[in-house]
């Protein structure tokens, strides 16, 4: 092919962005991390539209722009978070190693998880706010959580459904005693290996 056929070849054209709806995305996530500041400095039920105008400096009403309503903003960061905690769990799925070594690992992470923002692990995990329900698209990453829980039980050859509510029953105890009685501590958190031991020796007995 000459030179010239090569010259007059029109460029393939790069995609077009839209840059509307990236500033929107940016707007949104500007909103989102303002909430979560202002959730954790005044509480999760606390949040308030007007307060969090002034933090992204717009007028609450211009904040329906961009969510319907608050429960929206709860809806959205609902999803974020359990994304999040979807990413970490995925990593302890490929994770090198045993299915035990897989199984602590993956109880380690959500504790760990569920203790590093009260106010996220009060939306995630402890049904704080009244009248909110998750959307099924923000519900469905904890749904990929629970199911890569039920994989690692089975990893381990515990497949009874039973024991799966059991084994998120205690996780539960432990991150709720730690935030009622020694936030910021360790007396319950420190006490998880203890309990997946016995968990585990309740979870043969029961095989036999």
């Amino acid at each position: 092919m000459s030179g010239k056929a090569i010259a007059d070849r029109p460029e393939a054209e790069a995609p077009r962005r839209d840059r509307r709806a990236e500033r929107r995305d940016a707007t949104r996530a500007e909103i989102l991390e303002a909430a979560w500041a202002l959730a954790g400095e005044q509480g999760l039920t606390e949040l308030s539209l007007r307060d969090l105008g002034d933090r992204v400096g717009m007028r609450a009403q211009s904040i329906y722009s961009y969510f319907d309503s608050k429960h929206a903003i709860y809806d959205a960061m609902f999803q974020e978070s359990n994304e999040e905690l979807l990413r970490r769990m995925q990593v302890v799925r490929d994770t090198a190693g045993t299915p035990n070594e897989r199984f602590l690992l993956g109880a380690r992470g959500f504790v760990e998880f569920a203790l590093e923002d009260l106010s996220r692990c009060q939306l995630l995990f402890l049904r704080t706010l009244p009248g909110f329900e998750p959307s099924p698209e923000a519900y469905a990453p904890a749904v990929l959580v629970l199911e890569l829980a039920r994989e690692r039980l089975a990893e381990i050859g515990i497949t009874r459904p039973e024991m799966l509510d059991i084994w998120t029953a205690l996780l539960s105890g432990i991150m709720q005693q730690q935030w009622a009685n020694d936030p910021g501590g360790d007396r319950w958190k420190k006490l998880l290996d203890d309990v997946i031991a016995m968990y585990l020796a309740y979870a043969k007995k029961r095989k036999s």
